[in-house]
């Protein structure tokens, strides 16, 4: 037997026989913990849905209360903000080099999501959220990652009706059988290597998606181009003569200078800055403006007028590829549709922007955006 190992047993018996008296004896501290104070603490939740406390929430409440009370951190729509975690998106990225864990890609079970905001959230806040709040956050997250519709409420009944897209990716814990043989059996004491070398390293987890795989965050849609129907043959028959006569008249009459287009009515500048406010919910993943550049979407300098998915260095999905060459122009008319559900606008685009709903919103934004042009 080495040095070391005698060194070893001869502390750890000592340690044992200095520890047997103390536990044998009782020291007289605190009392047991009353029912009220074991039910505070007590509130894990498990994947059966044991432990889930009484109440309710939908994604719409969710999406106030994260703007709230988690967006600092996480970002508007879960694409996190610097370091702080992701938490939508990265479906499919398992297996690549860099794989995207949110809770829509990788967790495998709800309660995982309720359990942790419920117990630790909002960070240096923990344990201020309602019941109801929490399942309002969570149905929002599941949302996000395209798991529920963005009218569903999630309830203590349902709860464990959710299933989540990588629940399947997950086994039981079975080391107890394989891998305790190998660090419970005598350790080798001999013949020891002399040098350590590194053979592999570990990649970086928690960063957002960029470029290819951030898919769009604004622009996008499955849009027919309405153009004016032509006039029938009985129509166009009646009105060749009277083309016959301008034909005529043009030639006789002297020139005279087109009438000039009137201007375009200058933004107001009181809805331009109520939509700088609204802007606010943008600006984790658009610039606007001098200087502006692409991020995880497109930048947005004079957007208004422009084709769906042109704009250089930003790399689109095929979606909003296809409807850009369909004729699709982001106007006024476009922008309203799609800020006010773009996932029904463009249902497999990969943004999680869920959308503005008050009009009025979607007025100022769009009026913002107008004051940027090139």
């Amino acid at each position: 037997m080495s040095k070391f190992r005698k060194l070893a047993l001869g502390t750890a018996l000592a340690a044992a026989a200095f520890a047997q008296p103390v536990m044998a004896q009782k020291l007289g501290l605190g009392r047991p913990a009353l029912p009220a104070e074991i039910k505070a603490w007590n509130i894990d939740v498990r994947p059966d849905g044991q432990g889930l406390p009484e109440g309710k929430g939908n994604a719409a409440d969710g999406e106030q209360i994260f703007s709230e009370r988690c967006a600092v951190c996480h970002g508007d729509f879960g694409e996190a903000v610097d370091r702080w975690p992701v938490l939508a998106g990265g479906q499919g990225t398992l297996q690549a080099r860099r794989p995207v864990k949110t809770i829509g890609s990788y967790w495998p079970y709800l309660s995982t999501a309720f359990d942790y905001i419920h117990r630790a959230m909002p960070f240096g806040d923990a344990r201020t959220l309602t019941a109801d709040e929490t399942y309002s956050i969570v149905a929002y997250l599941l949302y996000l990652n395209d798991i529920v519709p963005d009218d569903f409420e999630l309830s203590k009944e349902n709860f464990t009706s959710v299933k989540m897209p990588n629940a399947d990716g997950f086994f039981m814990d079975d080391r107890d059988q394989g891998e305790k043989i190998a660090f419970t059996r005598e350790p080798c004491m001999s013949d020891c290597k002399t040098d350590v070398k590194i053979t592999k390293t570990a990649s970086v987890l928690d960063v957002t998606p960029e470029g290819e795989d951030a898919g769009d965050t604004f622009e996008g849609g499955d849009v027919t181009p309405v153009t004016e129907a032509p006039a029938g043959d009985d129509q166009a028959a009646a009105d060749a003569p009277k083309a016959e006569e301008q034909v005529a008249s043009a030639e006789t009459a002297p020139a005279e200078p087109a009438p000039a287009e009137p201007a375009a009515a200058a933004p107001d500048p009181e809805l331009v800055a109520k939509g700088e406010k609204v802007f606010k919910k943008c600006k984790a993943c658009h610039m606007v403006g001098e200087g502006a550049k692409n991020r995880v979407g497109p930048e947005l300098t004079d957007v208004i007028g422009r084709t769906a998915g042109t704009v250089d260095g930003f790399k689109y999905s095929s979606a909003m590829i296809d409807a850009g060459k369909g004729g699709l122009i982001w106007t006024n008319e476009a922008l309203h549709t799609y800020l006010k559900k773009p996932k029904d606008m463009v249902p497999g685009t990969k943004m999680t922007f869920a959308g503005l709903k008050k009009e009025s919103e979607r007025d100022a934004v769009i009026a913002y955006l107008d004051s940027f042009k090139k």
